[in-house]
């Protein structure tokens, strides 16, 4: 496809940060596995989903960072803003070839003692991703006594076919910071990010509370800031707000019933009585 004029002539170079839209295919016996997409239509084709916290749509990139192998993020450099190129890597350009050196045989018991197999939901099968001695691999073969795991790259070997588009530059400071917090940790959308002077203020949400790679992530995106925007200071607010126990609801008075209208009266009822007149006799008392 023949690359398109940038819209505003930006011409991307290695440490831009970007907002990039792509879909990466790796082929083996000319059938295609998708490696990564930005577009929804394209992952449920394929039966992906999206990563936790990273929606669809164009993505922040760091050209010439590790977002993808070395040979494919060198030739992001030099496209423009609106560009959209499709292209071809050889494995050597891509993952790599396969080095049947990094393929390891391990007894089970050796396997057993890791600490990922000694969780209650631990579960070794082919394809199952351990980590032994700092390096990822999967698991390959599987008997009774022996565990051979390989530790090339996923999609070493393989021919990558790859389109891309860069959208945008990420010029405004704040919107780098969250861009980082994106690649570096995710659920960017969930961080409240201001700016001043050369001061950066992160209000984090309430899951980072509670979760352990947040630690790491944190260090990561300090590192990156300050490689990248050189702020004086870069500030994480986490807050913790007192919960208020709930008064119950007033319940809703009763009304009363209006009162039963008394029966009419007759005329003779409603005629006053009359008192005893004064000069009226007294029943004689007749004593014997």
């Amino acid at each position: 496809m023949t690359p398109k004029e940038g819209a505003d002539g930006h011409v991307t170079q290695s440490g831009d940060l970007v907002r990039l839209e792509y879909d990466v295919w790796a082929e083996l016996a000319g059938k295609p596995d998708l490696v990564d997409t930005t577009h929804e239509e394209v992952a449920q084709g394929a039966g992906a989903k999206a990563p936790p916290g990273r929606p669809w749509g164009p993505r922040p990139h760091l050209i010439g960072g590790d977002g993808f192998p070395s040979g494919i993020e060198n030739s992001l450099v030099g496209l423009k803003v609106g560009d959209e190129v499709e292209r071809e890597y050889a494995p050597a350009d891509a993952f790599g070839e396969r080095d049947p050196n990094l393929i390891e045989l391990f007894t089970m018991h050796e396997i057993e003692r890791l600490p990922e197999m000694r969780r209650e939901d631990a579960h070794l099968d082919l394809g199952t991703v351990l980590t032994i001695n700092g390096r990822r691999g999967r698991v390959v073969t599987l008997t009774a006594a022996r565990v051979r795991v390989d530790f090339n790259p996923p999609y070493a070997g393989r021919k990558v076919r790859a389109k891309f588009r860069v959208v945008e530059k990420i010029a405004e400071p704040a919107e780098q910071l969250r861009a980082i917090v994106e690649l570096q940790y995710g659920f960017a959308s969930e961080f409240q990010v201001e700016h001043h002077q050369k001061t950066f203020t992160l209000r984090v949400p309430d899951r980072t509370k509670f979760d352990p790679y947040w630690v790491a992530a944190k260090a990561r995106i300090v590192e990156r800031a300050r490689a990248q925007l050189h702020p004086e200071a870069v500030r994480f607010v986490e807050e913790w707000v007192t919960p208020t126990e709930a008064k119950p609801a007033a319940e809703p008075k009763k009304s009363t019933p209006p009162a039963e209208e008394e029966p009419a009266a007759t005329s003779a009822s409603k005629a006053p009585k009359r008192a005893a007149a004064k000069d009226e006799p007294k029943a004689a008392s007749h004593e014997h």
